[in-house]
């Protein structure tokens, strides 16, 4: 195995899983997409049309925009909240990591810790905000590519002229489905069995 590939195995397989998995939604993504483009008596789309069709933006920023959101959430409650008997919290009795503490810092600290100040917090919390902005420009493309798939929908259904993102916004299909009963249900048995004393 070349070292280059023993060195990044971890990123190499997200990597290839990521791309996996993104072939699968836009290849089944496509098949429904065309079925749906039948009953309307339109024409299918090739795969590559398809890439770059509203119903394939909206599909994957709004699966993007809630796992994004659920673990930035998740991030930042827990670098702020404890809970006594988990993996995944700090001890209940610490405030911060004593390695990221300005007061403590030596010319070995991240030069964020050794100015303090606003470059101090960003770092600290630089994980939230990497996927809280994640799924800022995922909220921006599930908008961008629902709009899309709204207007080719009511063109078919209706002949309706496009409409914009802000008059989207406004009707009943830009209402987000990121958090489903059943996933707060799921994930709220997995915090009892997980965290119960």
């Amino acid at each position: 195995m070349p070292r280059w590939l023993r060195d990044n195995g971890l990123a190499v397989a997200m990597l290839g899983a990521f791309l996996v998995f993104l072939v699968l939604q836009s290849v089944f993504g496509w098949q429904t997409h065309n079925e749906e483009l039948t009953e309307f008596g339109a024409a299918p789309l090739s795969w590559p049309a398809y890439l770059t069709s509203g119903h394939f933006a909206e599909s994957v920023f709004e699966n993007w925009e809630s796992e994004f959101l659920q673990m930035g959430g998740y991030v930042l409650l827990t670098a702020y909240l404890v809970q006594r008997g988990s993996a995944e919290s700090k001890p209940v009795d610490q405030t911060d990591r004593p390695e990221d503490d300005e007061r403590r810092a030596t010319p070995q600290s991240p030069w964020p810790v050794r100015v303090g100040g606003l470059p101090l917090v960003i770092y600290r919390n630089s994980l939230s905000l990497a996927l809280l902005l994640i799924f800022a420009g995922s909220f921006v493309g599930h908008l961008l590519g629902g709009t899309a798939a709204y207007n080719q929908e009511q063109a078919l259904q209706s002949g309706a002229p496009p409409i914009g993102v802000w008059e989207f916004l406004g009707t009943s299909d830009a209402t987000p489905q990121a958090a489903t009963g059943s996933r707060l249900a799921k994930q709220t048995l997995y915090g009892l069995l997980t965290y119960s004393p």
